[in-house]
């Protein structure tokens, strides 16, 4: 296999991440509608927009500005290279700030209640299929592993046998998806869900990066900083979260 992956639709060839990109968003986009019109909404339809908005502009902001400084003097092509112009984004960034922006939004509108679980599902899902073209797009996308002699490694064009740490997460998201979706959870209190995806995914990711080449302060590189400092907000919560979880 040659990175990165083109994927030839009729006479085009295109980039591997843009085209999973924009499947994320559609499928995930699916998932919440369907959710949405499943359980109802406590919200207004001025409110729900206002929301999402939020939550979209801060998750781009987010993304885009943690792998920008996580990733400080590693991107060396033009301004109209695709891995320069798609590959820059950051999962725990993109997570964090749409929290934020959420929350300061809902803070504006006067909105009190939790709005989070309807989103599982759609990031969970959405945020697998845009690691598979992370992965599709090899080196460039910055997200491989360290090497390992490991079977399943991947070379992904540096003649290194790699972990494929972008499948991994895929792996990881879905099972989180089936987990948290299955019915039989009893999460007592509005919002618990989603909590609770966001601080699996950040554990998992604070495991994961240590198989990903990176430049640690501290021993630990700024995304998984990233991660302690929002599992360090959460913890309060984690017990209550924990039980949950757990199927009747």
């Amino acid at each position: 296999m040659t990175f990165p992956v083109h994927v030839r639709v009729g006479t085009f060839v295109l980039h591997p991440h843009p085209v999973f990109e924009v499947l994320a968003w559609a499928v995930g986009f699916a998932f919440y509608f369907h959710a949405r019109r499943r359980s109802g909404d406590v919200l207004s339809a001025e409110h729900r927009l206002w929301v999402v908005v939020a939550a979209v502009l801060g998750g781009l902001a987010g993304s885009r500005l943690l792998y920008l400084v996580e990733s400080l003097g590693a991107l060396t092509g033009p301004a109209t290279d695709p891995d320069v112009l798609f590959g820059g984004k950051s999962i725990v960034g993109g997570l964090v700030g749409g929290v934020m922006a959420v929350e300061i939004a809902k803070k504006r509108l006067g909105v009190t209640v939790a709005t989070g679980d309807l989103l599982v599902l759609p990031l969970a899902i959405g945020m697998a299929i845009g690691r598979v073209g992370c992965f599709l797009t090899g080196l460039a996308d910055r997200t491989y592993g360290l090497a390992t002699t490991l079977p399943w490694g991947v070379d992904f064009g540096d003649g290194a046998a790699r972990h494929p740490t972008q499948l991994y997460e895929a792996v990881a998201l879905l099972l989180c998806a089936a987990v948290l979706g299955a019915r039989g959870h009893r999460f007592t209190t509005e919002g618990d869900r989603f909590k609770a995806f966001i601080v699996a995914y950040l554990f998992f990711r604070l495991w994961l990066d240590f198989l990903k080449p990176g430049e640690p302060v501290g021993g630990l590189t700024l995304i998984q900083w990233t991660c302690v400092a929002m599992l360090a907000y959460y913890a309060p919560q984690v017990p209550r979260l924990a039980a949950g979880a757990r199927h009747e």
